[in-house]
C-alpha cells in the first residue's frame, strides 16, 4: 500500500480522494518516524544539546563593574584564591629559612598547606547556568530542547515530503519556478538559525541579563531561557526567508524588481525597525543584525531581475520560433 501511495505522480495524473488521503497518510507516517528517530538521537545526546544551548551565557557573567550579588561573590572568591596562593608561596619561602627553629618552620609549612588547600577548594569561575524550580522541570526542559533539536534535524526530510505531496499539482512551467524556491527554504532557515546563535543571542542575553543587575538577584529559569532562545532562533530563521517571499511575489507577478528597487528606502526603514526590535544594546549590534537582512533583500532583487531577463528571452525565443513556423506554413500554402 505504501509503495502504491508513494509512486511518482505526474501533473496529468488523476487520483481519487482516497488515493490522495492514502498518500498523505503514508507521508505523515514517514515524517513522524523520522522525527521520532531524530528525537531519540537528540535525547540521547541531551547533555551536549544543553551545553550548546547554554553556551551563549558564557559571555554574560563576571563582567567588570557588575553589581549582581552572585557575580560579586564569585569575583570575591577568585580574588581570595589569588591572595591565598600568594600567602602559600610566601609561607613556603619563609619555611625554607634555616635560621628559623624547627617549630617555626613546621608552623609555616602547616600554614602553607592550609592556604594551598583552601585555594584549591575555591570553585573555578564558570558561566551561568539556568536554574530549575519545579520537581519535573529538569526533565520537561530537556524534553523540549530535544524535541526542537529533532525538528531541526528532521526538517530536510519533512520539507521533502511536503514538496513531494504538493509539487504534482504544479504545471511543468510552474514547477520550474517553485522547485528552486522550495529547495532554498531549509538552507535559508538553517542559515538564519546559525546567524542568530552566533551573532544575535550572545549580545541579546548579555544585555538583558546585565540590565539593572544592581536591583535584582538574577536567576535564570531554564524554561524561560530555552523558550527565549528557541523563539529568537525561529524568528531569525523565518526572517531569512525574505528571498523566498520576494522571488515568489515577483514570479507570480504581484510585484516587479523595478518596484522593489524604487521602494528601497522603505525597505531600509523596515529592516532598521526589525533590527531595532531584535534584542541588542548598541548601534553596532543593530548594524550586525540589519546587514544580512539588507544583503538578502538586495540579492533577492538581483536574482529576480535575472529570472525576469531569462523569462523574457525565453518568451522572445518562443515568439520567434512561432513566427518562423507560421512563415514556413504560409510559404508551404503558397506553394
Amino acid at each position: 500500500m505504501a509503495r502504491a501511495a508513494l509512486r511518482p505522480v505526474n501533473y496529468d495524473d488523476r487520483l481519487s480522494l482516497v488515493e490522495h488521503l492514502d498518500e498523505l497518510r503514508t507521508r505523515l507516517i514517514i515524517c513522524l518516524a523520522a522525527f521520532l528517530v531524530c528525537f531519540g538521537v537528540a535525547f540521547w545526546q541531551n547533555a551536549t544539546l544543553l551545553d550548546i544551548m547554554n553556551r551563549p551565557l558564557e559571555k554574560t557573567a563576571f563582567q567588570s563593574g557588575s553589581q549582581d550579588p552572585f557575580e560579586r561573590a564569585a569575583n570575591f572568591q577568585q580574588k581570595q584564591k589569588a591572595f591565598l596562593l600568594q600567602e602559600a608561596a610566601l609561607f613556603r619561602a619563609l619555611a625554607a629559612d634555616d635560621g628559623l627553629s624547627a617549630d617555626s618552620r613546621a608552623m609555616l609549612r602547616r600554614a602553607q598547606e592550609s592556604a594551598s588547600a583552601t585555594a584549591a577548594a575555591t570553585p573555578e569561575l564558570s558561566a551561568k547556568r539556568p536554574v530549575t524550580l519545579g520537581v519535573g522541570e529538569p526533565f520537561t526542559a530537556t524534553f523540549k530542547v530535544a524535541a526542537y533539536a529533532a525538528l531541526l534535524l528532521a526538517m530536510p526530510l519533512l520539507l521533502y515530503q511536503a514538496y513531494a505531496f504538493v509539487l504534482p499539482a504544479f504545471s511543468p512551467r510552474e514547477r520550474e519556478v517553485a522547485l528552486p524556491l522550495l529547495l532554498g527554504v531549509p538552507f535559508l532557515f538553517i542559515a538564519g538559525v546559525v546567524f542568530a546563535y552566533y551573532l544575535v543571542l550572545p549580545p541579546a542575553i548579555n544585555f538583558l541579563q546585565n540590565f539593572n543587575d544592581d536591583s535584582y538577584d538574577i536567576l535564570l529559569q531554564a524554561r524561560d531561557f530555552y523558550s527565549f532562545e528557541i523563539l529568537v532562533l525561529i524568528a531569525m530563521g523565518v526572517l531569512f526567508q525574505i528571498p523566498i517571499g520576494i522571488l515568489a511575489a515577483t514570479r507570480l507577478g504581484v510585484i516587479t524588481p523595478q518596484q522593489l528597487r524604487s521602494g528601497r528606502r522603505y525597505a531600509i526603514v523596515i529592516i532598521a525597525i526589525v533590527a531595532a526590535l531584535l534584542p541588542g544594546q548598541d548601534p553596532v549590534t543593530m548594524l550586525i543584525l540589519a546587514a544580512p537582512l539588507w544583503v538578502l533583500y538586495e540579492g533577492s532583487i538581483l536574482f529576480a531581475s535575472l529570472l525576469d531577463r531569462r523569462a523574457a528571452r525565453a518568451r522572445a525565443r518562443e515568439e520567434a520560433e512561432e513566427a518562423a513556423s507560421g512563415e514556413i506554413e504560409l510559404n508551404q500554402d503558397r506553394d
